[in-house]
């Protein structure tokens, strides 16, 4: 019976060591980027050792994906099925493009960073496509339907983060008018 109560009090110590690795990975992501955050940085903000890391996540990519998902169970990217059912196009878009530019706020310093390494480090570009790749794919389906290739293209780059942040943090439109600025946009390429 004793061995039973310690074995189960290990392996929920180990789950909550694990838990503030990747924790305090995903807070450094968040500030410096995945691309500049080191093995020792993660285990000081966890206050473990490095070999307790190492136990834990054998390699970046380990870690990673114990980050990605994190991040993706705590605010999840918008569900593309609720849209379906939307019969007017523009209004679709605008429930869409209004889901997920409110998804960019809550998360854009975590989501800014990690898009900004995934530029130049491979690993992260390889996380970020097999986390956001689908759920975009999905959203071009959905809110694409009966768009023209010019049309796609802008709303590709309506859904782009930094389109996002050029609108909202750099132009200071508010999310509605961001929004309304992109499905306008998309609406206007319909005619040439």
């Amino acid at each position: 019976m004793n061995r039973t109560y310690t074995l189960k009090r290990r392996a929920d110590q180990q789950a909550q060591t694990r838990q503030r690795i990747v924790e305090a990975a995903v807070e450094l992501h968040g500030s410096v980027g995945p691309a500049f955050t080191t093995i020792s940085m993660v285990a000081e903000r966890a206050g473990v050792q490095r070999h307790t890391y190492y136990a834990h996540f054998p390699t970046e990519r380990d870690l990673l994906l114990a980050c990605s998902g994190l991040a993706a169970d705590r605010d999840p990217l918008p569900d593309a099925e609720l849209w379906r059912s939307v019969a007017d196009p523009r209004q679709r878009l605008q429930a869409g493009l209004g889901a997920l530019y409110d998804w960019y706020a809550r998360n854009a310093g975590l989501i800014g960073c990690v898009l900004r390494d995934a530029e130049h480090h491979a690993l992260t570009k390889e996380v970020i496509q097999l986390r956001m790749g689908p759920p975009m794919a999905v959203y071009q389906d959905v809110l694409g339907q009966g768009l023209n290739a010019r049309q796609r293209a802008l709303l590709g780059l309506a859904f782009d983060f930094f389109t996002w942040r050029t609108l909202t943090r750099d132009s200071k439109l508010p999310r509605d008018e961001a929004v309304a600025t992109m499905v306008q946009a998309i609406a206007a390429a319909r005619s040439r």
